[in-house]
């Protein structure tokens, strides 16, 4: 009797073992993570299934066991595997959708379809969604914009969202960090310039296409206000580079001028109706701190340095574009 006691107790005791030490492995057994000293990631978007977030996560028959225990539906998002998480304490984080925000760089692209694509590869959604949402005139009207002005929104800058964002939780972004860029200050300096927000936008983005040089921006920024004021045609080449649809043109001919666009500011007065790109912070606080002077003209360098000759009158604008045609053909540049 004494003997089968006995027996019995060492098959508990070594069932007993067995289960702790499942429990223990199950428990204790660390995720997969890759190479990396801060580990892996793990993408799951909206058309992940039960079985593909299976093998994404490579939990194996853990992943099973778990699922029958604690339940789990799949949840979307870019999750971080560190070199210290258990297989538990991964199920769990992709259970509670605990992610690792992406950051999201907003650069100032020259068109929506440019801005999409740059932004769909930091995030789960597709580009041709974004560049929709941006083009659908209904859409823009509910945020306060039109397809025209909806460059103006955004503020490039780098910021953390989560990857699998929506189209609408990002435009939401955007508004909150468009309404923080518009300070109390910016708001009187733009209405000191006459302007509004979109105008401010559409002229810096004006100025951002005559030159990279943040130095120089105020000064062209105060040129295209002087003439605003006087009623004068901005003649800005950029305009008729978008209005034609070909920013590498390096030469504005008489038959570009010709173009019957709202754009183009040799043919109409004012401001285009929109942005010609999003501007960068550059180019709207030159606009917003504008150089005060007399000029009412400008002409690429000779030298080719991306800065601009100044000038009163339309007699010195002359001299300066005759140097810089002269160098245009001794280039060969047509």
């Amino acid at each position: 009797m004494n003997k089968k006691i006995l027996w019995l107790v060492g098959v508990l005791a070594v069932i007993v073992a067995g289960a702790a030490f499942f429990v223990f492995s199950l428990v204790s057994a660390k995720a997969p993570n890759g190479d990396d000293e801060r580990g892996r990631l793990v993408f799951i978007d909206r058309d992940d299934t039960m079985d593909s977030v299976k093998v994404k996560s490579e939990l194996g028959w853990r992943w099973d066991l778990y699922n029958k225990v604690l339940s789990f539906r799949p949840r979307t998002g870019r999750y971080r595997v560190s070199p210290d998480m258990t297989c538990l304490q991964l199920f769990r984080l992709l259970r509670n959708g605990s992610q690792e925000p992406v950051k999201l760089v907003v650069p100032n692209s020259r068109t929506m379809d440019r801005l999409a694509s740059a932004l769909s590869q930091s995030l789960m959604v597709d580009s041709a969604e974004i560049a929709g949402a941006l083009t659908d005139s209904s859409y823009c009207d509910t945020h306060g914009y039109t397809t025209a002005t909806i460059p103006a929104l955004f503020i490039p800058n780098t910021y953390e969202v989560y990857w699998d964002i929506t189209v609408d939780k990002l435009v939401e972004r955007m508004e909150r960090e468009n309404d923080y860029f518009w300070t109390a200050e910016r708001k009187a300096k733009a209405a000191a310039c006459g302007l509004t927000r979109e105008e401010v936008a559409t002229l810096a983005s004006i100025v951002d296409e005559e030159t990279a040089n943040d130095a120089e921006k105020p000064m062209i920024a105060g040129l295209y206000l002087n003439r605003l004021r006087l009623g004068m045609k901005l003649q800005a080449d950029p305009t008729v580079k978008f209005a034609v649809g070909d920013f590498t043109l390096r030469r504005i001919l008489g038959k570009h001028l010709l173009t019957d666009s709202p754009y183009n500011t040799y043919r109409v007065e004012g401001l285009p109706p929109g942005p010609i790109r999003i501007p960068s912070i550059a180019g709207l606080d030159a606009v917003l701190n504008h150089a005060e002077h007399p000029f009412l003209y400008m002409c690429a360098k000779e030298d080719f340095s991306g800065t601009h000759n100044f000038a009163r009158t339309l007699a010195e604008h002359y001299q300066n574009a005759r140097r810089y045609i002269r160098a245009l053909n001794e280039r060969g540049i047509k």
